[in-house]
């Protein structure tokens, strides 16, 4: 069951958290904001209301998770997300990460294979909010040729290898946030598209995430 009230301690709790983030190197003023914000306890189950604003991963439906704020905040950061840029965003998830990105100006793609998360997210009503967030049920191996080209794509899940179909999703000039690697921790990389339509890549920290799987799951 969500919850719908957002108190002056859950308020207080999320400047805690704001404030753990930045001493963690988190300089992006616009992201900070949007974890301020947004009432990140709206995406738990009300029985995770007392750790919500915790800096930890949490479990959701269908076997997956709310990644950790840092996390979060990182990914966003790399992004360097202005106001209308178009972003794809494959592993909606909860929702999370698509609303700081949205609550950043952001014109928000999101899909996610998992058909439960994704009927979930339809029917909560705090993200509706968000009029630049479109959801959709998909793979995110293949992206979203329709509404293509991109000018940041963020993958919030662990691909053992850069997906080729989402590159000729991006623009020129535009970035790809992605982890990579097979194993249980991955590499932070961000690829930028060259005129010639080759890739620079730069190498960040680590992390882990759930593995990027191909398909749909009912």
């Amino acid at each position: 069951m969500r919850q719908t009230e957002d108190t002056y301690r859950h308020k207080g709790l999320r400047k805690k958290l704001v404030d753990l983030v930045r001493s963690k190197g988190i300089t992006d003023e616009k992201v900070l904001e949007a974890i301020a914000t947004i009432p990140r306890h709206y995406f738990l189950d009300s029985a995770f209301d007392e750790v919500a604003y915790e800096d930890k991963a949490f479990p959701i439906a269908a076997s997956q998770t709310i990644s950790q704020p840092y996390t979060v905040a990182y990914q966003s950061q790399l992004l360097e997300i202005k106001p209308f840029i178009k972003v794809l965003e494959i592993g909606t998830g909860s929702a999370y990460q698509a609303s700081v990105l949205a609550e950043m100006g952001a014109q928000v793609f999101t899909i996610e294979r998992q058909k439960a998360l994704f009927e979930n997210n339809k029917q909560f009503d705090f993200i509706k909010k968000y009029r630049n967030i479109k959801f959709f049920y998909g793979d995110g191996y293949e992206g979203l040729p329709t509404y293509a080209p991109f000018d940041r794509i963020l993958i919030t899940a662990a691909a053992p290898d850069i997906p080729p179909r989402l590159i000729t999703q991006l623009k020129t000039g535009g970035m790809m946030v992605i982890p990579v690697g097979s194993g249980e921790v991955q590499v932070m990389k961000r690829l930028i598209r060259q005129p010639d339509g080759s890739m620079k890549e730069e190498v960040y920290d680590k992390f882990s995430f759930v593995p990027m799987l191909q398909g749909k799951k009912e």
